[in-house]
């Protein structure tokens, strides 16, 4: 038998196609119960790598022979010799190239929408919950909310024959580090963002734009406040059709207005943008949010997460009906759950004040997103 590396591109597929597997997580019990792979197919074993370094015979038992085994941990090594003890024992058994940490930095496009007038995918973001954009039309596209990984978007367009001209961020993200100003910079694109953020850097004010137009897009910038869980978290309205929400409304919650030490100030301008701003928009317009929750639950029949506003009004209870004062209430009293890890040092980069190298930047970033409050039923 031979061990081999399995990459998060090919676990994902797995994922994707439902395929039964068993994964044997070498991490510590704190870290597994906070973050790991899901999957609705995945078996799961969780028994620390020093558990195991005398021998993986006390959980030979346990391991199945009839589907794939996929060990795991943190960077590679304690997976690498867990794999080659189990292999000793005449199993075959793959471990994640990169540990966790290329997990959480896998992002793949997938097409969500196409007319006569635009294209859009959205790059899914598996191990963080994060999602971004391209929207493109004629020789021209637009990214929205992009990861710090500039190459995705920069070699998706020239694959598909545009040139990115214009990059917009919803907000200043708290949990993972935006590639906003580093793709602008290196394209020679505008980077919009709301001066309100507080970016020390140079970039379009979106407050000065009520629409930004290229090709056969209109992009309007929706409400010079939409808070989410910053004060100048705004949405952007796509040709009447598409509603990129950024942090304001996911498929199954709505942002955390908390992350500012304002939970309750800022929850009454969230809710006066779902009850007053959205509310005004169609119920068949397509909802795309900056961030998942629960992929299984939210990834739709096509293969992206988003729905129609319809929808999500239909099974998000605080989308309507509610007085200020119940919103405010539920919405407190949901923000009080972890904050995103290291969200203050992210801030802090995204807003130019602080520098981080590539690879303190992957470390700022390892972690579940916990952007989200949930309110369905």
């Amino acid at each position: 038998m031979s061990m081999k590396a399995i990459s998060a591109k090919e676990i994902n597929q797995l994922i994707v196609n439902k395929q039964p597997v068993f994964m044997l997580d070498v991490r510590n019990q704190e870290d597994f119960k906070d973050w790991k792979i899901e999957g609705e197919n995945i078996e799961y074993l969780n028994v620390p790598y020093f558990d195991l370094i005398d021998g993986v015979e006390p959980i030979l038992e346990q391991i199945p022979t009839d589907k794939p085994i996929i060990v795991v941990c943190a960077k590679e090594g304690s997976s690498m010799m867990i794999a080659e003890m189990l292999t000793d024992k005449g199993l075959e058994v793959s471990y994640l190239q990169g540990g966790m940490k290329t997990w959480s930095e896998y992002l793949y496009p997938t097409k969500v929408y196409e007319d006569e007038d635009i294209t859009v995918h959205q790059f899914i973001r598996v191990g963080k919950g994060c999602l971004s954009y391209i929207v493109t039309s004629g020789e021209e596209a637009l990214v929205v909310d992009p990861s710090r990984f500039v190459n995705a978007y920069t070699d998706f367009a020239i694959a598909q024959g545009v040139k990115i001209t214009h990059i917009v961020d919803s907000h200043l993200h708290a949990d993972h580090i935006t590639g906003g100003r580093e793709l602008a910079e290196k394209i020679g694109a505008k980077y919009y963002l709301m001066k309100s953020e507080g970016a020390v850097f140079e970039f379009e004010h979106l407050e000065q734009y009520e629409k930004i137009e290229f090709a056969n897009v209109k992009l309007e910038v929706l409400a010079v406040k939409t808070p989410g869980h910053t004060p100048g978290s705004v949405s952007f309205f796509v040709n009447d059709k598409l509603l990129f929400s950024g942090d304001t409304i996911f498929v199954s919650g709505l942002g955390r207005p908390d992350l500012g030490g304002k939970a309750r100030e800022w929850a009454v301008d969230l809710y006066d943008s779902i009850y007053q701003k959205v509310s005004q928009i169609a119920d068949d317009v397509i909802v795309l949010p900056g961030h998942y929750a629960d992929f299984h639950g939210e990834i739709n029949e096509q293969g992206y997460i988003g729905d129609t506003l319809g929808n999500i009004r239909k099974i998000n209870e605080m989308m309507a009906g509610k007085t200020v004062e119940e919103f405010v209430d539920h919405v407190a009293a949901s923000a009080a759950t972890d904050t995103p890890p290291n969200y203050e040092d992210i801030v802090a980069i995204n807003r130019g004040v602080k520098a981080a190298t590539a690879e303190e930047q992957q470390e700022l970033e390892i972690g579940p997103n916990r952007c989200a409050v949930h309110h369905t039923h």
